[in-house]
């Protein structure tokens, strides 16, 4: 099977470092993390300043130092923290705004024919993740 939509590998990193913390319910050192989650080190360390910046993870600093999720796993959901690694969620540059993710599918109006029904698409990806919270994922089977 070909899929031709995906989240970035790095959204789908941060996603398994969340995920790592939650499960942990504790504070972690990055290579721990790194380790549990299949992330390599350096990869993990970028993602995890993402997330700090983000207020998803908190981090601590001296030997008992390490990173713990900076709110409850309830709190926290899929968009929360693609959104903190990637931005705003949008299934086209068309919905996302200016420069260089301009739409350029305008007609003699000015009006984007696919516009409306991205934006659409978009709204009801941003609601999904938003409603997946990482206590859910924790409670669902493996």
């Amino acid at each position: 099977m070909n899929l031709s939509m995906h989240i970035t590998l790095e959204s789908d990193y941060a996603v398994r470092i969340v995920y790592c913390l939650a499960k942990n319910s504790g504070r972690m050192d990055a290579k721990k993390i790194s380790e549990k989650s299949c992330v390599t080190l350096r990869f993990a360390l970028k993602i995890l300043r993402k997330l700090v910046a983000g207020g998803i993870v908190k981090s601590f600093k001296g030997t008992q130092g390490g990173y713990e999720l900076a709110r409850s796993a309830a709190d926290i959901s899929l968009r929360d923290v693609i959104e903190t690694v990637e931005g705003p969620y949008a299934i086209s540059r068309c919905v996302c705004g200016e420069g260089e993710y301009e739409c350029t599918h305008t007609h003699e109006d000015g009006a984007c024919p696919f516009h409306s029904v991205y934006e659409s698409i978009s709204s009801d990806v941003r609601e999904k993740l938003h409603n997946v919270t990482f206590d859910k994922m924790l409670k669902q089977k493996q």
